[in-house]
């Protein structure tokens, strides 16, 4: 059976486990990470020498790194679905989830960070300032492209829409200002309707 190790309230968890409701794999889920522990243990950083989750282990296939993962499985078992068989379709999904990690993480992550894992007396407020107005700037793009598609391909939600709608669901949830992104709401909305989204991201409080 697939293993999965990980807190469930890390985002990047959460991009792996969403993928597995989307697919309807079983699997097993192991705690690590912060309060957890494990990750730092000799056994742990043997399969990720980065000491940091998600780790799965797949019918002796050992993979980190989130997106890797989430594109593995969807090549696995949604190749035509979840990974679009066309290679421009598929990698029109790979640039929207580069974009999340090299451009709208960067940003979002000082945000989450400071309001929500950092004592309020502790917190860098000029960082979270600037960085939520690079992160608006983030979203209108998004929110523009979302005009006239349903999901960040298209009309069918894809990989692609998984890395960003754990951002989204944090830019709509965190005690931050928020622009009248109507396209970007509409998009949340829609990924609300799906039941591994809700069991797996759409979990509140953040933490």
């Amino acid at each position: 059976m697939l293993k999965i190790w990980g807190r469930a309230n890390s985002i990047n968890v959460q991009k792996v486990l969403w993928c597995c409701g989307e697919l309807n794999l079983e699997y097993e889920r192991i705690d690590a990470g912060l309060q957890f522990g494990v990750n730092t243990t000799p056994e742990y950083k043997a399969m990720n020498p980065n000491a940091l989750v998600p780790t799965i282990e797949d019918d002796g296939m050992v993979l980190w790194e989130s997106q890797a993962i989430v594109r593995y499985l969807a090549r696995k078992h949604g190749l035509g679905t979840l990974c679009p068989s066309d290679p421009n379709a598929c990698a029109d999904a790979d640039r929207w989830m580069d974009w999340n990690a090299t451009t709208v993480w960067l940003n979002l992550r000082p945000i989450f960070w400071n309001l929500v894992r950092t004592p309020q007396e502790k917190r860098d407020m000029a960082l979270v300032n600037d960085s939520r107005n690079k992160l608006a700037a983030n979203m209108a793009i998004l929110d523009a492209h979302l005009a006239n598609r349903k999901y960040v391909i298209g009309d069918a939600f894809t990989m692609g829409d998984i890395p960003l709608g754990t951002a989204v669901q944090r830019w709509f949830n965190l005690p931050i200002e928020r622009e009248n992104f109507r396209n970007l709401e509409a998009y949340y909305q829609r990924l609300q309707g799906r039941s591994a989204f809700k069991q797996c991201v759409d979990v509140l409080p953040l933490s």
